[in-house]
């Protein structure tokens, strides 16, 4: 994060500097030496801009080290096909969220890397997208009432959205993905939620849970 913030902090100064001596040498008409500054300092901005973009997103996504735990959830049945689901992200306040549907959905963005970006050690990072209720069967999917909720808020500077829309403005991130897993809601079950560089994976920690779990598909 120090080396991300410093090289923003260079890459801007030099920015700057070539923006006076493209002004310097547009005063003394040397048209050659004006168009020169202006093309180092196009490649200052555009390399001083995409350290301000990492290093915001890795300060607002979580580093991803190895398989770790992201969360857990817990639910509570109130009707027919709804439950109340109690989301435990560390660091954050649990949510009580009402969940419609047989199953539930969450999905992560992963971001991983590639030179020179990792020349600066950085881990790849993640973000939990959202979370969702769905239906086991396709048609109770298109006709009855779908709930999801949006687990953060958008960042201002994303490397994830900047990526996708303008990708030869972040050559360092090597890939960018969405992860999702899902599983039978249950009145009572527990479940963990773990994710690694290749998948969010929800285990069951409780007896609920487990039977849920099992009882799939049957």
């Amino acid at each position: 994060m120090n080396l991300l913030l410093t090289a923003s902090a260079v890459f801007t100064f030099i920015a700057l500097f070539f923006v006076f001596s493209m002004t310097r040498h547009i005063r003394r008409r040397r048209p050659v030496r004006a168009t020169g500054s202006l093309a180092g300092g196009l490649v200052a901005t555009v390399l001083g801009g995409a350290s301000i973009l990492l290093a915001f997103s890795y300060y607002g996504y979580g580093r991803l080290v190895d398989e770790q735990v992201v969360g857990k959830i817990e639910f509570s049945q109130s009707a027919p096909g709804e439950f109340t689901a109690r989301l435990m992200i560390d660091g954050e306040p649990d949510r009580l969220l009402e969940l419609r549907g047989d199953e539930w959905q969450i999905d992560a963005r992963v971001v991983l890397w590639k030179p020179p970006v990792t020349l600066l050690g950085l881990d790849p990072i993640y973000q939990l997208d959202r979370l969702s209720g769905r239906y086991s069967d396709i048609d109770d999917e298109m006709k009855e009432q779908r709930t999801v909720y949006a687990l953060t808020e958008e960042l201002t500077l994303d490397v994830w959205r900047v990526a996708r829309q303008f990708p030869r403005l972040v050559p360092g991130v090597d890939a960018y993905y969405g992860t999702a897993t899902y599983v039978p809601m249950a009145d009572g079950a527990r479940f963990e939620v773990t994710l690694s560089r290749d998948a969010l994976i929800a285990r069951p920690v409780n007896e609920a849970a487990r039977k849920a779990v099992g009882d799939w598909g049957q």
